[in-house]
């Protein structure tokens, strides 16, 4: 596996332009009263100013795939004699720098677009790539939540309804095969989990897989309750992945590091701990503060917690799931 431009940890957080929002991010009590009594705090608005100066860095996997890091979630990208599939679009005012780094791999044109779910940094690029000629394939709650006017209570932020251009023109049902890019592309819905629109997306001649913001390499991961999201599903869909990896595949994550399936399935035990112990003492009627002051994710903030979900804020998001 070959890297261009490795990318510290310091430099993702700025390029995806997460930095500024912190825990806000969390819904955690905290967080959800915000939402409630507060007017938005800019957090989607300061993450495409900085996602426009982000640096994208390209890191080759195998079998033609690549992964564009820095315009928001990871963009996955196979390029064939019939023009390039890509898995995400990223945040949109870091098109230049997206384009950019696809003319880079070749000059073939965008012809597909896979999202993994709704999520703006995801998916805010649809429509310019759509412009450029991509057929926009998504699942059908995506499609739905794409459509309308959608909130996420964790942003503090209602998105407005997408252009046309934006919304998926192919939905998939349970599970689909495609023949794009020359590569055999497996779609697989994963439930609500991160949210209600979540896919994973298998490059399957090259055993790379894409699974979106089920994992976050790394990472304690946001969940969006306010769109169907929960922990319970969470660990559903990271054992739908686990089920599809092979010891050698290669695996995408939303955000942090391209990882293997040993590192999703550490990532697994940690969310199935942390969730066991949550829940225990959610049982025996310990409030939410009561449960942070305890501090059920001890062993794993070295690995898990310095990124934007703080230790408190991810054991909140569970605690409103159990």
């Amino acid at each position: 596996m070959s890297t261009q431009h490795p990318m510290s940890r310091r430099a993702f957080v700025v390029a995806t332009g997460l930095a500024a929002a912190g825990s806000a991010i969390a819904m955690s009590s905290r967080s959800f009263a915000r939402a409630r009594h507060e007017p938005d705090d800019g957090i989607v608005a300061r993450m495409r100013k900085q996602a426009s100066t982000a640096r994208v860095h390209t890191q080759s996997l195998r079998g033609g795939v690549s992964v564009l890091a820095g315009a928001g979630g990871n963009i996955a990208v196979v390029s064939g004699p019939d023009g390039k599939v890509l898995v995400d679009s990223g945040i949109s005012t870091a098109r230049r720098q997206v384009e950019e780094a696809l003319a880079a791999i070749d000059g073939h044109p965008i012809r597909y677009l896979v999202n993994t779910h709704w999520h703006f940094d995801h998916t805010d690029g649809n429509a310019w790539m759509h412009a450029a000629g991509a057929v926009v394939v998504a699942s059908a709650n995506c499609r739905t939540r794409l459509s309308q006017a959608t909130r996420v209570d964790g942003w503090n932020f209602t998105f407005p309804p997408s252009t046309a251009g934006a919304i998926p023109q192919i939905t998939p049902g349970d599970s689909l095969t495609l023949h794009l890019g020359g590569s055999t592309l497996v779609l697989e819905a994963l439930g609500p989990a991160h949210t209600d629109t979540d896919l994973l997306v298998e490059f399957q001649e090259a055993a790379v897989m894409h699974v979106g913001d089920v994992w976050w390499n790394g990472h304690y991961p946001f969940i969006d309750y306010s769109t169907g999201g929960s922990i319970d599903g969470t660990i559903s869909a990271v054992d739908t992945c686990l089920a599809r990896a092979k010891e050698s595949t290669i695996i995408i994550p939303g955000h942090g590091p391209v990882g293997d399936a040993s590192q999703l399935a550490e990532f697994r035990e940690m969310l199935i701990k942390v969730r066991e112990r949550v829940a225990r003492m959610k049982k025996q009627g310990k409030t939410l503060a009561e449960v942070i002051t305890a501090r059920p994710t001890l062993e794993f903030d070295p690995r898990y917690g310095h990124f934007l979900m703080a230790p408190a804020d991810f054991t909140g998001l569970v605690y409103s799931g159990v």
